[in-house]
């Protein structure tokens, strides 16, 4: 698959700045530590960058920090998680606060989401503390 090449810059741009919670998830992604899936951080997927992808199940994490809490950025988030659900992905997004105090239920979430690929996921999908602590 070819990259768009201005998502590609802005991709290695990412890599060079990532945010705090996108570093203290990275460690937890990074060489195959969750459940043993290779996971690419802002890695290109068409004119979008995801945060974090594991291309083998096409499966999009996007860490949200306080930014995406406005109405402009909540209506990007969405017409990138339908691009990239358009094109075969399954999107799972996280707070940056859950990141930072609930790292063990982000992992225990997203390990769940990867263990059930084959299972459709909504068209946004928000992994929670509570949702982990109630499922």
């Amino acid at each position: 698959m070819k990259h768009d090449p201005d998502s590609v810059s802005r991709a290695r741009a990412s890599r060079k700045d990532q945010t705090g919670a996108e570093a203290k998830l990275w460690s937890l992604l990074r060489n195959r530590r969750l459940i043993k899936h290779k996971f690419r951080r802002q890695y290109p997927i068409g004119p979008w960058v995801a945060d974090f992808a594991c291309p083998a199940i096409k499966l999009a994490i996007e860490v949200d920090g306080p930014s995406h809490d406005t109405s402009d950025q909540q209506a990007w988030d969405e017409m990138k998680t339908g691009y990239l659900r358009t094109s075969g992905w399954r999107v799972i997004r996280v707070k940056n606060a859950d990141v930072y105090q609930a790292l063990g239920e982000v992992e225990a979430a997203s390990s769940q989401k990867l263990a059930t690929k084959a299972s459709p996921l909504p068209v946004r999908e928000r992994v929670s503390v509570s949702e982990a602590n109630d499922g």
